[in-house]
């Protein structure tokens, strides 16, 4: 099933002869259970198309369609109702709650996608063994590597179930063993929870992990590479 689609989109910043063209006519369509990777260099418009994906950004023009909703269709409050539910993301940075355990920053996410309704530790910590963190359940943040970190983030962005998780240079923090520990939990998240997954990278270490790879230069996607084994 299709998950994210965005249909000749296109994104201006600046007017008159400030005017940059960050993104230049993108279609790009992302299903459940894969994921994605979206390579460039540096200003290439990898964020960017994260941005415009999630709603963060509204595009100049073109279209996104998000789990099912168009999103020029939909106002503000929607959009942010639909992200909380929908949408998982993943960062550079894992920036957990330092005062909370590591079960208490996932518990924690998924009380505010379900509305106040806490998730059960049980389900918790399920989550945490399928990424190979639930021994650390109940560490702090400071407690915990770089790796275990990044793997904790993941849990958090899938604790509410969401239909596609965004990870923008989730490993560019981690050294060797740390990088394809959280490659492998992004893998989880496609394969055994069946989300979608578009993860803004310039590592090669995470092709293995791939279904698929998508490159932008210059705002302008290029032409899917072939599949590449996982």
């Amino acid at each position: 099933m299709i998950v994210l689609e965005l249909d000749r989109v296109s994104k201006t910043r600046g007017h008159g002869r400030r005017a940059v063209s960050a993104l230049r006519e993108v279609s790009l369509a992302v299903r459940s259970g894969e994921l994605v990777l979206l390579e460039g260099p540096s200003g290439s418009g990898k964020t960017t198309l994260l941005g415009v994906a999630a709603g963060l950004l509204t595009p100049t023009c073109g279209g996104v369609r998000l789990a099912g909703r168009w999103l020029g269709a939909l106002g503000q409050a929607e959009r942010r109702a639909l992200r909380a539910t929908r949408v998982g993301f993943v960062f550079q940075r894992a920036n957990l709650l330092a005062r909370l355990s590591v079960a208490e920053n996932v518990m924690l996410m998924g009380a505010i996608a379900n509305g106040g309704h806490p998730t059960e530790r049980r389900e918790v910590l399920r989550l945490l063994a399928m990424l190979d963190v639930e021994p650390v359940a109940d560490r702090k943040p400071r407690e915990l590597s770089g790796g275990e970190e990044q793997r904790v983030a993941v849990a958090r962005a899938l604790v509410h179930h969401p239909a596609i998780v965004f990870a923008d240079e989730p490993t560019g923090n981690l050294d060797g063993a740390a990088g394809r520990a959280v490659a492998s939990a992004l893998t989880v998240a496609a394969r055994e929870c069946g989300a979608a997954v578009l993860v803004a990278t310039h590592d090669a270490r995470l092709h293995p992990y791939a279904s698929r790879r998508v490159r932008i230069e210059d705002g302008v996607l290029l032409p899917y590479t072939s599949l590449t084994p996982s």
